[in-house]
Order: C-alpha cells, then sequence, then structure tokens
C-alpha cells in the first residue's frame, strides 16, 4: 500500500483533545454569556446563555445540542410558573387580609349592635317601672298614719335598689333650684316666696339611666310673685 493511499485513523488522543476542545468552546460561550462565572443571571440573560451553549456545543454534537435547548426551554417555562405563582400567592394574601379586616369590622358592629339592644331593653323595662315607684311615694305622702307605711317603705327601698343596679338616678330637684329645660318639665308657675324662675316643687321626679333622660321631672315654678 502506498502512502498516497493511507487511510488516516484517528488516534484516542487526537479524540480526547476535540472534546476538551468542544467543552472548552462551551464553558467559554456560557462565561462570555454570563459576563462572569457563577454571576446572578436576569431570565433573558439565562435565554441567552442557553443559547450560546447549545450553539457551541451543536458544533460537535447536533443530538446533544437539541437535548439542552430542550432543557433550557423547560428551564424558561419553569421560571415562568413561578413568576405567576408568586404573584397569586401576592394576590391570595392581599385578600386574606381584606377579609380579616371586614370580619373584625363586623365582629366590632355586631358587639355594639348587641350592646345597643340590651341598653334599649332596660330603658324600656326601666321605662315601665318607674311610674310604679312613684305611686309607692304617693302612697306614702297620703297614709302617713296607716299601719301599711311600714311595708310600702320595705318595698319602695328594694325597688330603689334594683333600679340602682341598672344605673338609674332619680330627678328629684330641691326647691329654689334653677329650672333645667332637659330634665324638668313645667307644669305650673305659682306665686312663691322663691325667687322667680326657680322650682317651687317637685310634683313628681323623673329618672336618668347614665347619659339618657328617661322621663323628666315634673316640677311647679316660682313666679316670685310671693315674695
Amino acid at each position: 500500500m502506498s502512502d498516497d493511499d493511507a487511510v488516516d485513523v484517528e488516534s484516542p488522543d487526537d479524540a480526547e483533545g476535540d472534546a476538551a476542545r468542544a467543552n472548552g468552546t462551551a464553558e467559554a460561550a456560557a462565561e462570555g454569556a454570563s459576563g462572569e462565572p457563577g454571576g446572578g443571571e436576569s431570565a433573558d440573560d439565562a435565554r441567552r446563555d442557553g443559547e450560546a451553549i447549545a450553539a457551541a456545543v451543536a458544533e460537535h454534537d447536533e443530538a446533544l445540542a437539541r437535548e439542552v435547548a430542550a432543557l433550557e426551554a423547560d428551564l424558561a417555562e419553569t421560571r415562568e410558573e413561578l413568576r405567576e405563582r408568586d404573584e397569586e400567592v401576592e394576590e391570595l394574601t392581599s385578600k386574606l387580609a381584606r377579609v380579616k379586616a371586614d370580619f373584625s369590622n363586623y365582629k366590632e358592629r355586631a358587639k355594639r349592635k348587641q350592646e345597643d339592644i340590651r341598653e334599649r331593653a332596660s330603658e324600656a323595662l326601666v321605662e315601665r317601672l318607674t311610674p310604679v315607684r312613684n305611686d309607692l311615694l304617693r302612697a306614702l305622702d297620703q297614709d302617713e298614719g296607716s299601719d301599711l307605711r311600714p311595708g310600702v317603705e320595705s318595698t319602695l327601698e328594694k325597688f330603689d335598689d334594683v333600679l340602682a343596679e341598672e344605673g338609674v338616678e332619680a330627678i328629684d330637684p330641691e326647691p329654689g333650684e334653677e329650672v333645667d329645660p332637659a330634665r324638668h318639665q313645667v307644669m305650673l308657675r305659682v306665686d312663691s316666696d322663691r325667687p322667680e324662675g326657680t322650682i317651687h316643687e317637685v310634683y313628681e321626679p323623673g329618672y336618668e339611666m347614665g347619659d339618657r333622660v328617661l322621663s323628666e321631672a315634673k316640677v311647679t315654678v316660682s313666679t316670685g310673685d310671693g315674695q
């Protein structure tokens, strides 16, 4: 066989050299695309790196290049899914915070409503009971020598204890006090030695519960002509 007919046979050392050069080319392409090895990458940077690696590998192995490209596509898709999931989590977290705030406000409104209902129920009961107390007071005024007086007085004391527990106070001004239009109802003006415009006598006490006047005290007012 002549020298011209000889066939070049690649030795194992030559094959290893080609593989090393291919690997070095791929690594160089990857480092060149990222700017520096191991540096932080954005999604676009990662895509460009993948394309560069695939191109470098394609020069030596097209099948491997296609596999690399497919893996890079999967990675990009996964990153996009994660970004969408993060946005969804943020939106759900915001909705949860709003629902919690709405529920807290609802509980507070419901609590205030229940308190208002209880307060109104107490006021309604007291408004029905105070006339009974006034009747007891009139009975004491009329039956000063009666044998029933001790029993009436005892009943009145118990009655007053119950009203006090409910926060009810009598509006019972002293003669000579100034008239308070918000708490006193003028029934009559009479000649009296009291100063003009002041209370002459309390005809019937009124009642208040907290800052709410349940019933005004009924009073007579002096004209001042009796002085």
